[in-house]
């Protein structure tokens, strides 16, 4: 009697036995699933879908559209490899359909973002360019003024110093005046003591 109770009791608890199965095995991990960071990607031109176990007997959790980024763990069996998609869904697909490399569609999005991050940079440059021109400019009028100060002053030290030259030739020729000036009167001087000595001598003899 008891076998003849087993059997239905089997296939009453089985369902129940593989459903609390899956459930300990797709839980724990889509507890883990915000820890990963993608690592790999789904293979383009495919449609593929995700097992809860390794192989196509497990049940259907979803389908992963091509290029999506996954998360590769280390978990295979059976040639199928457990991952953990951009939805945060774990599950088992074929190894042959997982890549370390960048689809197309992958390539395509980052492609189109850098595309953006390069507009948005010429954008900004060209709002900036007016005020750049206009710094230019103004950079510029003050070039051209500071050349021009610089040459005044060039030609004001220049003058000063054939100024200061012809100051000190003056001098020197005044100095040499002077001396010649004083040197004849010396001599002229001489001269006169000379004849005015000379002369008393004379007078003095006669008396």
């Amino acid at each position: 009697m008891f076998k003849k109770l087993a059997l239905p009791l089997l296939f009453v608890f089985a369902p129940l036995t593989l459903h609390a199965q899956d459930l300990d095995e797709t839980n724990p991990q889509e507890q883990t699933a915000q820890q990963n960071t993608p690592n790999g990607y789904i293979v383009d031109n495919l449609y593929l879908f995700m097992h809860s176990g390794p192989g196509t007997n497990y049940r259907i959790l979803g389908s992963i559209e091509a290029g999506s980024p996954i998360t590769i763990t280390n978990e295979q069996s059976n040639d199928y490899v457990r991952i953990i998609d951009n939805k945060e869904r774990s599950g088992w697909v074929e190894s042959k359909f997982v890549t370390a490399e960048p689809g197309l569609k992958q390539q395509l999005n980052e492609l189109s973002q850098a595309l953006d991050v390069s507009q948005n940079q010429l954008a900004a440059l060209q709002t900036s360019m007016p005020q750049l021109q206009s710094d230019y400019d103004s950079l510029e009028s003050q070039n051209s003024e500071l050349q021009k100060t610089i040459k005044d002053l060039n030609e004001q030290l220049e003058l000063q110093a054939k100024s200061n030259q012809n100051k000190v030739e003056r001098e020197q020729h005044l100095l040499l005046t002077y001396g010649g000036g004083i040197a004849l009167g010396g001599v002229l001087l001489g001269v006169i003591l000379t004849l005015l000595l000379s002369r008393r001598k004379r007078y003095d003899g006669w008396s």
